[in-house]
Order: structure tokens, then sequence, then C-alpha cells
């Protein structure tokens, strides 16, 4: 046996390259197995539809729920051996929620099904310190359901509602950090007492009055609450760079105030970047820098990168950096906005190039505003031809 394997290697290794590739070539490939994406879907859902908890998906379905917009969403709570289906939905049928919007709860947070009912009863309790009534609280609850089924640190995140109630920040505004910037709730309560000190402080060391302080704390921290997750050091590092490049404290302020805190988010070296870039285009001192900076603050969050390409988008619109400098705004629109905003007044006639950008600046809702205005006085008739004409006999 073994001389008749070592004769037939022999005799596979004397064949020559060209036997060799008629030999590949007699035998046939075997074809791909082709599986179609839909397949491998359906069998993966499949696989894990054997893997769900059926009580789970039975006690959702009595709820109305549509499970295959959990399976799409979040999968994994369907697999949970301990769920709380009727638990979270009697709590919120207690709030006064009907089926159909705790259907619609559960749907978009399906993970609201592992929370322990002890822990959504603390975090109802905690979000009604804020709440008018229960029937604001459920009004939430269905905006923002995340940020309510999220009941980890709910001691921290009583603490700190206490605090910035004590700080004099009203219950709505407080709501409205609940919902839509929640992280700063996990943050230790100590942290945000020391930013908020950090920041008065800061205040009265560029020329705030005391008087003033509470007011102007309170303004910024509606505005933007995520200025607490800054640190001290950064905060110290941005005013000490800005004071560096010859801003007053007045000017800081007024760059503090009108950027509302977003400027303790940006670094040190990019604002040296983008202050240069700004300089070289404009060919300006640094004085009148400073003086363009003061009046629009947000050339300071843009990299230069971002500035370059807004700036040459202008230029072929047929504007000068003469008109860019004289209403340096129109640089916190994207070219795509600029473009439609000059279609529409070039639409009445108004040529753009020839002008002020000023009217190109604004919000949406502004530019639309002040566009109706123009295009209201364009078809205002010279006088009314039904009007009595008062003539001097």
């Amino acid at each position: 046996m073994w001389e008749l394997a070592s004769a037939y290697s022999m005799s596979w290794r004397m064949l020559t390259g060209h036997q060799l590739c008629r030999l590949c070539l007699l035998r046939k490939p075997q074809p791909a197995l082709k599986i179609k994406r839909s397949t491998c879907v359906t069998y993966e859902m499949d696989s894990q539809a054997n893997k769900q908890s059926k009580r789970t998906v039975e006690k959702l379905q009595a709820c109305s729920v549509d499970i295959m917009k959990i399976c799409r969403l979040k999968a994994w709570v369907l697999l949970e051996d301990n769920t709380y289906v009727e638990e979270i939905a009697n709590i919120l049928k207690e709030l006064g929620a009907n089926k159909t919007v705790i259907a619609s709860i559960l749907e978009r947070c399906p993970e609201a099904i592992v929370c322990s009912p002890v822990a959504v009863n603390a975090k109802k309790k905690l979000w009604q310190m804020v709440c008018k009534n229960e029937a604001e609280l459920i009004r939430l609850i269905e905006q923002f359901p995340e940020p309510f089924f999220t009941v980890k640190d709910q001691e921290n995140q009583k603490l700190n509602v206490q605090f910035f109630q004590e700080l004099g920040l009203k219950n709505v505004v407080i709501s409205r950090f609940l919902t839509t910037a929640s992280s700063i709730f996990h943050n230790p309560v100590e942290n945000n007492r020391r930013m908020i000190g950090v920041l008065q402080e800061s205040y009265l060391n560029l020329g705030g009055s005391q008087a003033n302080a509470k007011v102007w704390l309170l303004k910024l921290l509606s505005q933007n609450p995520f200025i607490l997750l800054s640190s001290p050091t950064a905060v110290a590092q941005i005013l000490q760079f800005l004071q560096g490049q010859g801003f007053t404290n007045s000017e800081v302020l007024q760059l503090l105030s009108k950027l509302k805190g977003f400027l303790f988010q940006l670094q040190p070296g990019s604002i040296q970047s983008s202050m240069s870039f700004t300089k070289a285009i404009f060919e300006c001192t640094d004085h009148d820098l400073r003086q363009l900076v003061v009046n629009c603050p947000s050339l300071l969050c843009y990299p230069a990168s971002i500035l370059e390409e807004r700036i040459q988008a202008l230029l072929k619109e047929g504007i000068t950096v003469t008109q860019i400098r004289e209403s340096p705004m129109v640089l916190e629109l994207t070219p795509q906005i600029v473009q439609y905003r000059i279609r529409k007044l070039n639409s009445l006639g108004y040529k753009i190039k020839d002008g002020h950008l000023a009217s190109l600046n604004g919000t949406k809702k502004e530019f639309e505003a002040n566009f109706s205005k123009m295009q209201a006085k364009q078809e205002r008739p010279l006088f009314n031809p039904v009007a009595s004409l008062h003539v001097e006999e």
C-alpha cells in the first residue's frame, strides 16, 4: 500500500507544466455558493426569534407594540430574561398615557422594559420636582423617552436638580436640561458647583459687576448648559490666550457672552490659526482684526479651511473681499445657503454684488421675513388709483 502511494506521488511530481495546465482545464470549477442578502437577514432574524423571550414578546404585543421596530432598533432587549413590560406600562398609564402613547414610547426606547420599576419610580419623582403636573411629565417622557429611562446616578441627578434650583434657574429651564442636556446631571454635583464658581469669578475679573453677575451667569447657563462639562483649566487657558492676543477684558467678556460659552470648547491653536487666516485675507492690522472678531465672534469658531471655502464661494458669486470684510457675518452661512439666498434676491432684481451683504445675513426665519418685506415693497403700487385725489382749488 505504501509503495502504491509512493508511486502515485512520484507520477504526479513527474507531470510537466503543460500537462498540469491541461489537467487544471479538465477539472470543472465548482460554482461559488450565492446567498442573497435578504436571505441572510431573514436567517439572522429567524435565529434571533428562536432565542427571544416568548413571555416578553407576548406582553409587548399585548401593549400593541410593533415587535419588528424593536428588532430593527434594539433587538437585544427581546433576548433578556428579566423584563418589566407590564410594570413600566402601568407606571406610564398612571401618569395619564394612553395605549398609543405607551406603545410609541416602548417602540422608540425598548430598553425601558429592562429598567427596574423601583428605579423608574425614583426617576419619576425626580422629574416631578421640575414638572408642574403629571400631564407635563408624560408629555416630556413621550418626547424624550431615552433620558427618562436612563436610570443610573439617581442620587447625583437629584443633587444636581436641587443645586440648579438653589442657583435660581427656573424649573422649565431645568426640565429642558433634563431632556436635552442630561449629561450634565451625571456630572458630580461638586464639579458643577466648581465650574459655576469659576465662571462667576471670571466674569468679575473681566470687569463684570457683582450686581449683574447672577443674571449673566443664569443667562449663559440657560443658553449653553454644556459649559458645565468644561474644566477650570480650559477656561483659564482660553482667557489667558485671548488677553495675550491684545483683547481687553471688556472685549473678552463680549466674546464670552456672544459665543454663549462655546468659547471654552475651542483650542488656542485653532483660534490662532483662524485669526491668522482672517488677518491675511482681509489685510488688516492687529487692532482691526480684534474689532472684526468682536463684531463677528464666530470667526474664532471656524477652522481656516472652512473660512477659505466660504470666502471662495462668495468670490465666485461676484462678491468682493471688501464687501465680506464690511459684513463678516455672512461667513456664518454655508455656500449652499448663500447660493439659495442670492438666487431668491436675484428674482426680485436685487444684485447682491452691487449692494450690501446684510440682506443675506440672519437665520432662515429672519431672512424669509426680510425677503417678504422686500417682495411686498416691490409689488406695492406707486399710488392707489381708487383713492381720492386732494387737489387745491
